[in-house]
């Protein structure tokens, strides 16, 4: 291919995104995962030039989910958070998750010594 395919959509498209999976490798087929924000017609005229860019799209949704049975409320999470979806509930010292905020960017699952999250994709869902 060798176009640069995310900055099309950034400069011809006005889109924006936030990769929440890559898999890429050189000269082979690989995979990543963007969430797009745009008006929706910029969207569409997006998604048309991906597939006419011979990349194949497909819908795309997240299950964020926090095991409360294991998280011990360390708040290791919420240093790495970059969208505060996760947060410290003061003077109570809870942890909050608010999934609605959350890119799934998997930083937390990274850092969380008892590995209270997960993220799934879902490929029947779109959030």
């Amino acid at each position: 291919m060798g176009q640069p395919v995310v900055c099309d959509l950034v400069r011809r498209f006005d889109l924006t995104f936030n990769i929440l999976s890559a898999i890429i490798y050189p000269h082979q087929e690989g995979r990543l995962i963007l969430e797009l924000y745009g008006s929706r017609k910029d969207f569409n005229r997006g998604v048309r030039y991906l597939k006419e860019m011979g990349v194949r799209v497909e819908k795309v949704g997240q299950e964020i989910h926090r095991n409360e049975n294991i998280c011990y409320q360390c708040g290791t999470c919420t240093s790495v958070c970059p969208t505060s979806a996760l947060w410290v509930k003061r003077p109570d010292m809870e942890i909050v998750f608010e999934p609605e905020k959350c890119s799934a960017c998997e930083l937390c699952i990274a850092v969380c010594p008892p590995r209270a999250m997960s993220v799934k994709f879902n490929s029947t869902k779109m959030l």
